[in-house]
């Protein structure tokens, strides 16, 4: 009879035995795979945009999935919460770059959660994919901008307002990077629309309390307010602004607004009319879309409150990305940049798009729109294929392939 020693030992190599046997069909499995790695906030201040964006991320790693994969394989996705803390940015990127070896990463919703991500991917020369607006100038080999920049939005938007409402503008913007850039544009834009900035202020984003804000906004009679705003803590501007009664007497118009799905947490009352600028709109009536939405409902469900733009746009890098690497037939970063290069074209929820070579920014068609009585927008005019004009003029990455670098305007 056995001893319980020896029956716990020879249980124990069974195990042993059962493990190391399986070990090559576990590597096989993982050979059969391509591990992608993704960085989105859940949580934290700036989840009303991660949210979206994580469910895109899913959805398209499963449409690319579904469709054959990458080069035969399926895609892993590695995901983490980087609970709009710009360090664990700077954390996981490192750590899904050296441990998880991913083929790809993307990810980032504020630019200086992007600008937390990029000299990681520098330093390993890896491939990245910031699918989100933002305020231009990023010139680098290794990243691709699938957003919408401040000449395909302000320099649309901010004549479109000069011409309709008047040239005095009133800007508010977030106080960090996005912020401070995109109001310089502002300035470029109204001065070739021959509007005038009576003030400027940037709002940190744990403001809540806009009293002091709104009554020198009052106090200098603006035609136009400008907002930059971003983030859950600012959507209480807009509630502030309408309780005071100047919704009525003063318009707004933003590049921001609803990519949050503000319109969704605010009163009709408080901001039915707002202006907006976007390359995707769930209400655009093209096949592609109206498919995409059905689909997205089916999987999310019906109440799902509003598709945004950065769900669009995730859905865009990843399927680009797939496009290219396919194309290449390689995971290799220099090969799948150099099919990136190549002047890919996609049928987007939004329209067909292109990936502009030069730049490695996407020309986009844009919409105004107005927010309406339904919590969703109503599209007034689009404005065809709008190049990146912004960084595509201080950027060659064809030409100057060992750029790396942001630039801003220049007065």
């Amino acid at each position: 009879m056995l001893t319980r020693r020896t029956a716990l030992f020879e249980l124990s190599a069974a195990s042993l035995g059962l493990a190391l046997a399986s070990m090559p069909q576990r590597r096989a499995a993982a050979a059969e795979e391509i591990v992608v790695g993704n960085l989105l906030d859940s949580t934290g201040p700036i989840n009303i945009y991660g949210l979206p964006m994580v469910d895109a991320t899913k959805f398209a790693i499963d449409d690319i999935n579904s469709s054959g994969g990458v080069l035969g394989k399926k895609l892993h996705l590695v995901q983490f919460d980087t609970q709009s803390n710009n360090q664990l940015y700077t954390q996981y990127a490192t750590q899904l770059l050296l441990e998880s070896k991913v083929a790809v990463l993307m990810g980032g919703i504020t630019s200086a959660s992007r600008e937390a991500v990029r000299p990681v991917v520098d330093k390993y020369a890896a491939l990245y994919f910031y699918n989100e607006q933002y305020e231009g100038g990023v010139c680098d080999k290794n990243v691709f901008c699938t957003g919408v920049t401040p000449a395909q939005q302000i320099g649309n938007l901010a004549p479109w307002a000069v011409q309709e409402h008047g040239p005095k503008f009133y800007t508010l913007a977030a106080d960090y990077n996005y912020g401070h850039i995109s109001a310089d544009w502002v300035k470029v834009y109204l001065q070739q629309a021959k509007g005038e900035l009576a003030a400027q202020e940037f709002i940190p984003l744990d403001v809540v309390d806009f009293g002091s804000v709104i009554q020198r906004i009052e106090n200098a009679r603006p035609n136009v307010v400008l907002s930059l705003l971003v983030g859950g803590n600012h959507i209480a501007f807009y509630r502030q602004f309408a309780a005071a009664g100047l919704n009525k007497k003063i318009p707004i118009v933003s590049p921001t607004f609803g990519l949050g799905n503000e319109q969704i947490v605010l009163k009709p009352e408080e901001v039915e009319g707002l202006t907006v600028i976007y390359p995707y709109f769930q209400e655009l009536d093209n096949e592609t879309n109206k498919k995409w939405v059905a689909a997205w409902r089916q999987r999310y469900g019906a109440d799902y409150p509003y598709i945004t733009d950065s769900a669009n746009t995730v859905w865009n890098g990843w399927h680009l990305w797939a496009m290219a690497a396919n194309k290449a037939g390689s995971l290799e970063p220099a090969k799948v940049i150099a099919a990136l290069e190549s002047g890919l074209s996609f049928d987007a929820p939004e329209g067909k798009i292109r990936l502009d070579p030069q730049s490695h920014h996407v020309v986009h068609t844009v919409h105004l729109a107005k927010v309406n009585d339904k919590k969703g927008f109503t599209i007034f005019k689009s404005i065809e294929n709008v190049e990146p004009s912004d960084t595509k003029q201080v950027c060659d990455l064809i030409g100057k392939p060992d750029q790396h670098t942001q630039y801003t305007p220049k007065f």
